[in-house]
């Protein structure tokens, strides 16, 4: 919809629509005529910047805002000391945190220096009321704030903070609203991210993100494929579909589908090679899916099944409505039907009541799945969650010595799992250049592996078959087949 909708022709001198997405092109429109007057005063363009500090939702999301933007006609630019700056936050941990009020008192600065700053802040941190009241009173220079749930509104906040000189706060504590229809400005040309539900319903003690996100509510598989029609046709390979807990897509739809059944629509989308998807929960990823994922030509053989614990003990303190027996008896299900599968996991220590014999049993089974990756977390205390009032029961020194055993064991799975390629031929999708040495080219199995090897900026979106020469712990080095 968005490519079609020219906002020199929509009429400011009527009321603004009050459906959406219509409502939001709308004041696009009318930042628009702000953007015209600002360029006319300072003969340029006013520059923004749209700074992402969370997950791979919020990556989504701040390629929302950036298109928002860009349509109304700001200058997109990675630098802070743009006119605006957009900070879309994170609080799955208090470091996240803490992070976000180091990087506001450099802002401040340079705000300081530019009389046409502004500073707006959005996402999962702001949803935290103790967040904003702090804000309020320490941060007074920030203009705009608003949550998850309105995202949406980005153009139509942007109208009041510009005929505003005070701070614009915009919270909502819960929707079921889904805008559809309204622009993005993609990080890579050939993959992206596309949101499948929104929120979480399951609400594991420890974890912050039902309370900022709020309830799960699913998009249209319509909507869904549209938009997955239209990346393909705008030359992306690769999707990456997207939800706290994406198996428990459909519930709240009319209509009766499953994720598995999403998931086989998807891959008939003719041009489309590569299907992802994150995050699934254990506790209902159904034989079903482990059919449709092992059947697949596009479901790249990654799976990322987050563990948080191994003992059973804890994992019911956490409320995460599994064992660790239901946990090992569903990993062998889907290794033995997928036995070419990569399993990630995530992984946390430290949470309240657990023992060293507690990470004992999460150390058994990382040594049992032979996970590929862990990304391992010491348990963050978030306020509003039922654990935060748990007592602990180790100290910080107990807690980090049972991390540090942890990591070593897995470090030592991956490493072990990471040769078993070695000297075969694999299909790598190029993302970019390397970093570290501009001869050579860096992209991901299948599986989700890294893979560098000698290569132009020619193959960037491109599948290539590479030959596998050398692990080296996390990635792999090697030469294009035809080489």
């Amino acid at each position: 919809m968005y490519n079609e909708i020219d906002l020199e022709k929509i009429d400011l001198n009527l009321a603004p629509p009050t459906e959406e997405p219509a409502r939001q092109y709308y004041f696009m429109a009318k930042c628009q005529e702000w953007v015209h007057r600002f360029s006319e005063k300072n003969n340029r363009l006013p520059q923004a910047c749209v700074i992402n500090m969370g997950c791979q939702m919020n990556a989504k999301d701040s390629e929302k805002l950036a298109g928002i933007l860009k349509n109304i006609g700001f200058e997109l630019i990675d630098d802070e000391a743009a006119d605006l700056v957009f900070y879309n936050t994170c609080t799955v941990r208090d470091n996240a945190n803490q992070r976000m009020y180091g990087r506001l008192g450099l802002v401040h600065s340079l705000k300081k220096k530019n009389p046409h700053k502004k500073i707006a802040l959005c996402g999962c941190m702001m949803q935290e009321d103790s967040v904003i009241e702090k804000i309020q009173k320490s941060y007074s220079f920030v203009d705009l704030i608003f949550g998850t749930h309105n995202i949406y509104k980005a153009a139509e906040l942007l109208v009041t903070m510009y005929h505003s000189d005070r701070m614009i706060i915009d919270i909502w504590k819960d929707t079921d609203k889904i805008v559809e229809d309204l622009p993005a400005q993609r990080k890579y040309s050939f993959k992206s991210g596309v949101n499948i539900m929104y929120g979480c319903n399951n609400f594991c003690s420890y974890c912050i993100v039902p309370y900022v996100r709020g309830r799960e509510r699913s998009r249209s598989s319509e909507d869904i494929i549209k938009e997955v029609k239209k990346l393909v046709s705008d030359g992306v390979v690769e999707v990456m579909l997207l939800g706290q807990n994406v198996n428990s897509y459909g519930k709240t739809l009319s209509q009766d589908i499953s994720f598995a059944q999403l998931l086989q629509k998807i891959e008939q989308i003719d041009g489309l090679q590569r299907i992802r998807f994150m995050t699934s929960h254990p506790k209902d990823l159904s034989d079903e899916l482990i059919d449709v994922m092992r059947q697949s030509q596009k479901i790249c053989r990654h799976l990322h099944l987050p563990l948080q614990s191994g003992s059973t003990k804890i994992l019911k303190a956490m409320n995460r409505c599994y064992t660790k027996e239901q946990y090992l008896e569903l990993a062998h299900k889907i290794r033995s039907a997928i036995p070419e599968i990569s399993l990630t996991t995530d992984i946390i220590v430290g949470f309240p009541g657990e023992t060293s014999q507690d990470v004992d049993e999460t150390i058994d089974v990382v040594k049992k799945v032979q996970y590929d990756n862990a990304f391992t977390f010491i348990y963050s205390k978030r306020t509003g969650t039922p654990a935060a009032s748990m007592p602990a029961s180790a100290s910080s020194d107990e807690i980090k010595a049972n991390f540090d055993r942890l990591l070593k064991v897995v470090q030592e799975t991956a490493r072990s799992r990471a040769g078993r390629l070695v000297g075969t031929i694999q299909s790598v999708l190029v993302e970019e250049r390397n970093a570290h040495d501009p001869s050579l080219v860096s992209g991901r199995l299948s599986n989700n592996t890294l893979v560098h090897f000698p290569g132009d900026v020619t193959l960037i979106g491109k599948l290539v078959d590479v030959r596998l020469e050398a692990a080296h712990g996390f990635y792999y080095t090697g030469k294009m087949n035809s080489q």
